[in-house]
């Protein structure tokens, strides 16, 4: 059963689209649990997945203005504070897992890797993701029955490395920073149309050889990749009493 909706995040200030936070999506569970829906017993074997990446940094946030170390640093720690709490109602709720994803990297979307015509990472996005990822190990290494989903090291192994280089899961891709579908406009969006209906974006031939689709998501054959890396941890995490 999900919660999620597309471009939310923690904090009221993230979503353009007023998507409900992670608290209101918490909400909704507490609700089913409350009215019977989600029974004692089904919370008795459950796994809760809570799935943060990265909207409360995007451009149209709160993050905007904030210029100094310090500020950014307040506003990472008021976001992983956040997802602690929330983790903690899931775990008060009854849940007996809990599975918290943290950031990938960011810098090496290709949002970020336009600049360079898809030729790098941004040192910068993935210095942000670092510094939020290690405010979520903190966080969350005290919680029991907790399992941190090391997203940014999974997709490292693929895209921070030069083309041909790097495990096996990596040398499938031909394209590791550039998106398999990609709008005319720097601006725009993969399946934007004109005011005729006109095709405003470009698709690639093999996808298979792409580990993004788009300006941030990864493609079938990435994400493939990805969870090659993760599943027996998680598993593991899973399976343990």
């Amino acid at each position: 059963m999900t919660f999620a909706h597309g471009g939310a995040g923690v904090l009221e200030t993230t979503s353009a689209h007023k998507v409900p936070t992670l608290a209101k999506q918490l909400d909704t569970f507490k609700k089913m649990v409350k009215d019977g829906i989600i029974s004692e017993k089904q919370l008795s074997r459950s796994v809760a997945l809570v799935a943060i990446s990265g909207n409360d940094y995007h451009a149209n946030t709160g993050v905007i203005g904030l210029t100094t170390p310090n500020d950014i640093n307040a506003y990472i720690a008021k976001v992983t504070k956040e997802i602690a709490d929330n983790v903690d109602q899931l775990q008060k709720l009854g849940v007996t897992k809990v599975l918290v994803n943290n950031l990938h990297p960011v810098g090496c979307t290709p949002s970020q890797t336009r600049t360079s015509n898809y030729t790098a990472c941004d040192v910068f996005g993935n210095l942000g993701a670092s510094v939020h990822n290690n405010n979520l190990k903190q966080v969350m290494e005290a919680k029991k029955n907790v399992h941190v989903v090391d997203l940014y090291t999974a997709f490292s192994n693929i895209v921070d490395n030069a083309p041909g280089k790097g495990q096996e899961l990596s040398k499938q891709f031909k394209r590791k920073l550039s998106p398999c579908c990609e709008s005319f406009d720097s601006k725009g969006y993969c399946g934007q149309q004109g005011e005729s209906s006109e095709l405003l974006y470009t698709v690639c031939d093999k996808s298979s050889k792409f580990f993004y689709w788009d300006d941030m998501h990864p493609t079938h054959a990435g994400w493939e990749a990805v969870m090659k890396q993760l599943e027996k941890p998680l598993r593991e995490f899973v399976d343990q009493d």
